[in-house]
């Protein structure tokens, strides 16, 4: 009888979670959108495995929520796309909040807050301060990122895009470019793990914030991750995540 009791108990308890999980794609499983290009928040080491502080991230949401983590890799320029034809739940990929975003994508509460930086060739004498300093020059970013629209709304500047980091970081190395334009925080990994020719320049404007993205409709869905991402800074999960990869605590401004 004991036996039946826990058993039953445990019937009770998947029944309950199985009747609050979110609507997902895929019963059980969380499908995740990502580049895979994109380190250290996501990107495959040298084994192939997929890793990186997003992947991390997105692991320990779909844990607490109860679901199977499946990645789906596709390039930066049709990733927001790729969540409105439903080959996907969710992005997590330092996806930046903006209000024009917002209209058409729903956000989880903000999970990373970084700056934009501008980067440039190590050797070189060019060391531009503001996005005024860049009139003029031919400057690589991810195609459709929110660098880009940041990059053309300064004017001026030979804004020339790119399907992902690796590619226009190549470019600026071998001198094609004249600077390129990221995150604060995917520049100083760079220098400090890869050994690239390039340093940061200026950092532009104040830190911004980056959500989960999911589809606007989802509401259910949204309620869950932002519960899962302060489950996961009460019991220490986050914190442990963000100083493994930046050595400091990045859920904060």
């Amino acid at each position: 009888m004991k036996h039946l009791i826990l058993l039953s108990t445990a019937a009770l308890a998947a029944s309950a979670s199985a009747a609050t999980a979110p609507t997902t794609l895929t019963k059980g499983v969380l499908k995740i959108g990502m580049e895979g290009t994109y380190a250290p928040f996501t990107y495959k080491d040298d084994k192939g495995q997929l890793t990186g502080f997003d992947v991390d991230i997105a692991k320990a949401v779909a844990a607490k929520l109860g679901l199977k983590a499946e990645f789906v890799l596709t390039e930066w320029s049709g990733i927001l796309a790729g969540l409105q034809a439903n080959k996907y739940d969710v992005i997590v990929n330092q996806v930046g909040i903006t209000a024009e975003r917002q209209k058409t994508i729903g956000f989880s509460a903000p999970y990373a807050y970084s700056s934009p930086q501008i980067i440039v060739k190590k050797a070189g004498t060019f060391s531009p301060k503001t996005l005024a300093d860049l009139s003029g020059k031919r400057v690589g970013v991810g195609l459709g990122s929110n660098f880009e629209k940041q990059l053309r709304d300064a004017g001026g500047i030979n804004v020339v895009t790119y399907p992902g980091a690796p590619e226009y970081l190549a470019d600026l190395a071998a001198g094609r470019l004249d600077a390129a334009y990221n995150d604060r925080l995917l520049v100083g990994y760079l220098i400090k793990s890869q050994n690239l020719p390039v340093r940061g320049a200026g950092v532009i404007g104040s830190p911004e914030a980056v959500g989960i993205a999911m589809k606007k409709s989802n509401t259910a869905l949204k309620v869950a991750v932002d519960k899962a991402l302060l489950q996961l800074k009460a019991d220490g999960t986050y914190a442990k995540i963000s100083r493994q990869w930046f050595g400091q605590d990045v859920s904060k401004p």
